[in-house]
């Protein structure tokens, strides 16, 4: 997988590789714990779209229970992460929740988080909509999996309509909050929300096979009005005295030590120009 110029010039891609994080995610993880401190007393903790894995690494790392289980679910495989059972399945499907209650000897977790995001398509509306499914379908799987009192974490797209998500977190959640770690580049529309306090609504029971947004659910859209909207409260994760990510710094920095090439944590498992680079290979080699 070929990486630009500028990606070397990223210090958290740069530092990410050094320490042995799969992707430049995991400080986002860790600062978000900085502020949050929802790492504290759990001993269950579950990853959805865990690919590649830096998250998982985080929960290894961190969660030192013995007793516990960290499960990684994704739709694609994964290399081995020490500590954690990886499960590759979709988060859509009722199954894979009853798998995971599974694995965690049929008790719940205390924490999940999700860091999936879709393909960017660079059209901002259709972006945010794709996104905002997704942190739906991880919010439906976590009512499955998640005891109450649970903390869940997600990243979404900060856009026009994320009131409406909100709104819905809401349901379920007694405190919400948005948060931008500081090695989530400023440019980027990411945020990413941290719900605490799970307890499923009145009335609610949770199914895998009715969207939360179905106009049948207990939250009734055309009866909201404008003094209904959410407004969360917004921080600033990390130190910010610290590297920015939107800042291009020399490979070769003062007090640091000299600039040394790194080859990616976890390469691609199974990547799907495999095929198309064996045969360029085999190629040169039949030429004179």
């Amino acid at each position: 997988m070929g990486r630009s110029s500028k990606d070397k010039r990223d210090i958290y891609y740069r530092n990410a590789k050094e320490e042995g994080w799969r992707a430049r995610s995991a400080y986002k993880l860790l600062q978000l714990d900085e502020t949050f401190h929802f790492f504290e007393g759990v001993h269950n903790a579950v990853d959805l779209c865990a690919a590649p894995g830096s998250w998982s690494q985080v929960l290894s790392s961190k969660l030192e229970a013995s007793d516990g289980k960290i499960i990684s679910v994704d739709l694609q495989s994964m290399a081995h992460i020490p500590g954690v059972m990886q499960l590759q399945g979709d988060i859509t499907k009722e199954t894979t929740a009853n798998k995971v209650i599974e694995l965690m000897d049929g008790k719940k977790a205390e924490l999940v988080v999700c860091d999936g995001a879709p393909d960017v398509t660079g059209l901002h509306d259709m972006d945010e909509y794709i996104q905002a499914q997704l942190v739906l379908a991880a919010l439906n799987i976590t009512t499955h999996i998640l005891k109450e009192g649970g903390t869940f974490v997600a990243k979404v797209f900060r856009g026009k309509d994320i009131d409406i998500l909100c709104k819905q977190l809401e349901l379920y959640f007694d405190k919400l909050c948005l948060a931008k770690p500081r090695s989530s580049r400023t440019s980027s529309l990411e945020a990413f929300v941290v719900c605490n306090g799970f307890h499923m609504p009145p009335n609610c029971r949770p199914s895998l096979f009715n969207p939360l947004l179905n106009p049948d659910s207990c939250l009734q859209w055309d009866s909201l009005t404008e003094e209904e909207r959410v407004v969360l409260p917004y921080v600033s994760c990390g130190d910010l005295s610290g590297f920015d990510s939107d800042c291009s710094y020399p490979l070769n920095m003062q007090g640091h030590a000299p600039y040394q090439y790194r080859e990616p944590v976890q390469p691609p498992i199974n990547p799907p120009y495999e095929h198309a680079v064996k045969l360029k290979r085999a190629n040169m080699l039949q030429q004179p």
